[in-house]
């Protein structure tokens, strides 16, 4: 059974007491659940990757920068989208930032509106982003699960080899042949040969956009 998913929280990670409590007063205004730290170790120490949300950071912070941060989240694998919030000369920075994959970033100072419209944005990609990894982390534990040789019946499966070719190939009778198709639909969970092979390809590392 699927272990039910923390409700999102918005992290927001910044030096400044000020803009920290007054983000926090904003985002519980609109329901948002928020979390505030007042640098970028704080966050490290404490963040689960498991907890979804996003993180609003700024750029410029004492010890570790914002850039710095996300830096070490991408190393992390971490998928939280990340809002940095930039002051007016720090434009090359979020610039920077957007290209090793930051979500967005906000200039100071902005309209508390635009703030909100873009977590609102970030946290639903944050929920797209951890279903399909929930669904390929499925899909490939019970592919894994799968026995050297049920691996070959399920390569020649999903090639439309037929049980007579099948057992020809692999030096079993065709009843051997069955009872491993059996085993892998069981296995994977697959109501049928086309749901198989779409599983194959789900579980594929994804390549490109």
């Amino acid at each position: 059974m699927q272990q039910q998913q923390p409700a999102p929280t918005v992290f927001v990670v910044d030096d400044d007491e000020g803009v920290r409590n007054s983000l926090r007063f904003l985002l519980k205004s609109v329901g948002l659940a928020t979390r505030t730290l007042a640098s970028a170790h704080e966050f490290l120490d404490t963040y689960k990757p498991q907890q979804p949300g996003c993180l609003v950071l700024d750029v410029r912070m004492p010890g570790m920068s914002g850039l710095e941060l996300q830096q070490q989240l991408n190393l992390r694998g971490a998928v939280i989208p990340v809002i940095f919030i930039t002051g007016h000369g720090d434009v090359p920075m979020a610039v920077e930032a957007m290209q090793q994959g930051a979500f967005d970033f906000l200039q100071k100072p902005f309209r508390d509106q635009d703030l909100i419209d873009r977590i609102q944005r970030a946290l639903e990609r944050d929920g797209r982003n951890r279903t399909a990894l929930a669904q390929h982390a499925s899909i490939r534990e019970r592919l894994e699960s799968l026995t050297p040789r049920e691996r070959e019946v399920l390569t020649l499966m999903t090639r439309g080899v037929s049980n007579k070719v099948m057992a020809a190939e692999l030096g079993v009778s065709q009843r051997t042949v069955e009872i491993h198709r059996a085993r892998v639909m069981e296995k994977s969970g697959a109501g049928s040969l086309a749901q198989l092979v779409r599983m194959v390809l789900d579980a594929e590392p994804a390549g490109g956009n």
